[in-house]
């Protein structure tokens, strides 16, 4: 999928995150926090002229190991880029988990907790690590399951669409056409 799409993805998730075709390149009143750290102007005009896509004002997580991304005290939203230099460092209550389930140093919320079980069954308390292909594993080990190989396999034969049963916000792709869709809004990119 092109990182655009995946950009796309998650920040679709509220019709007003986004405005795909009017990035601004004023960004001087702007207040984008991530990992407590507000983006520098620079940082932030960078970002949004390079995936052209206007981050809405806010206050942010973003794990850089995989790319997963909430609002802050909040369960996972989505996925943009891995390895995005982004704010501070990731805290392990970013997204006000209290769950004993911990990835990537971030102590998962129920939700996300939730969202595991319905893909993996059972949920262990523990450390585990996940990377940017979906590889998961008990901290200091090696990787025991592919989360992304899973979510394939659970989609339809011969259909590239996944709908979150946690968001709602789908994603797909037919033919040289990738789409993302909610619940009263779509974006499609040819």
């Amino acid at each position: 999928m092109p990182k655009l799409v995946v950009f796309l993805l998650v920040f679709l998730m509220d019709p007003g995150l986004v405005h795909a075709q009017d990035a601004s390149p004023d960004t001087t009143d702007r207040r984008v926090v991530v990992n407590d750290v507000r983006l520098p102007a620079s940082v932030l005009h960078a970002l949004e002229a390079q995936y052209r896509v206007r981050v809405q004002n806010g206050a942010y997580w973003y794990d850089p190991a995989c790319g997963a991304w909430g609002f802050a005290g909040g369960p996972t939203v989505g996925f943009i880029p891995a390895g995005l230099d982004l704010g501070g460092p990731l805290q392990a209550d970013a997204s006000g988990g209290t769950t004993l389930v911990f990835i990537n140093g971030r102590q998962l919320p129920v939700r996300d907790v939730l969202a595991l079980r319905q893909l993996v069954g059972p949920v262990l308390p523990g450390r585990y690590w996940l990377d940017a292909q979906g590889n998961v594993g008990v901290e200091g080990g090696p990787a025991f399951m592919n989360l992304a190989a899973l979510v394939q396999r659970r989609a339809r034969p011969n259909s590239t669409f996944y709908r979150s049963g946690i968001t709602g916000v789908g994603a797909g792709r037919s033919g040289g056409t990738s789409y993302v869709l909610g619940e009263d809004w779509s974006v499609t990119v040819e």
